[in-house]
């Protein structure tokens, strides 16, 4: 736009764009070079409005406008870029005072005595469509418990579960290590596993599938004791979520009677910040005297001695 040329518009002589078609609305842009003719400062700056052009038909829209000043190298200039959002409820919305015409004689006009602004036009529903949430979980439930497909089979104790290497493997880099590198054999296609109960290598199983942690009611009569096997055994599959599940729950179901339980499982595998509360725990004053005639305390006092040296320091203290 000319700057000189628009010395000679009214106020309220306005410059427009063709009707643009977006979000099922037809818009408009409009220029007031000179002010629209019902603001205090008409005359000393140009105003930029978007226009609807037509009836809303859709109240979940929303469009918004932005406008920038290009400067003489082709640059959007920061200062003068402006934002709104338009309400489908309103017909005009904008910016009366976009941009003093003195600043865009001194700082925008090209070599040609022309100005230049662009606008950026975007129309789009207030809530996007809902997205729903991941189900692959369920799916690889499914999968597990149905075993189409499994390639691999784990014995414990006697009892066999079906599985597919590819999911333990991406779970866990023990599994991985068992069935993939150097401890794999040439038949790998059942594994015979020790030190692990059925009840809680199927939990375990489950977790790998479907990274959902067990509730409590899903774990048979004594859930701490579960939590305190699937700790071990998240520990020895390198299962890191699981086990800070694990130690959380162990922590939230603490008691005078289960502490020095939870401290060895703990001190066992290797939980730093688990130990820490269950020692606090039982360097409390009221917790200290009944602890230490619990049968778990004297397991503790067997298994770890050095504990008991921490315990003696704190409360000491």
């Amino acid at each position: 736009m000319d700057l000189v040329n628009t010395e000679k518009f009214a106020i309220g002589h306005l410059v427009s764009s063709k009707d643009i078609s977006a979000g099922g609305h037809l818009w408009r842009i409009v220029c007031y070079p000179r002010g629209c003719g019902r603001e205090e400062h008409d005359g000393e700056y140009l105003s930029i409005y978007l226009v609807r052009m037509c009836e809303p038909k859709d109240d979940d829209i929303k469009a918004t406008l932005e406008a920038s000043v290009m400067d003489r190298g082709g640059a959007l200039f920061s200062s003068h870029r402006r934002k709104v959002t338009h309400s489908i409820d309103r017909k005009v919305t904008g910016f009366p005072r976009f941009v003093k015409r003195s600043v865009l004689d001194s700082f925008y006009l090209t070599n040609n005595g022309s100005f230049i602004i662009t606008c950026d036009l975007k129309v789009m529903r207030k809530e996007p469509l809902d997205v729903p949430p991941s189900d692959v979980g369920s799916h690889l439930g499914h999968l597990l418990d149905c075993a189409d497909g499994s390639d691999v089979s784990f014995v414990v104790d006697g009892e066999k579960f079906p599985a597919h290497w590819a999911v333990l493997a991406a779970r866990s880099p023990v599994f991985k290590a068992q069935l993939l590198g150097s401890m794999a054999g040439a038949n790998m296609s059942s594994i015979t596993l020790h030190g692990i109960a059925p009840a809680t290598f199927k939990v375990l199983l489950r977790f790998m599938y479907t990274d959902a942690c067990p509730a409590d009611d899903e774990l048979g009569d004594s859930p701490d004791d579960m939590f305190a096997h699937l700790l071990a055994a998240a520990d020895r599959f390198v299962l890191d979520r699981l086990k800070i599940f694990c130690a959380r729950k162990l922590w939230d179901n603490i008691s005078v009677d289960s502490v020095a339980a939870t401290l060895i499982c703990a001190e066992t595998h290797n939980c730093p910040q688990l130990k820490k509360k269950c020692i606090d725990f039982i360097v409390e004053e009221n917790n200290f005297k009944k602890v230490v005639l619990t049968h778990g305390f004297v397991q503790l006092a067997q298994q770890f001695p050095s504990i008991l040296d921490d315990l003696r320091e704190k409360v000491g203290a």
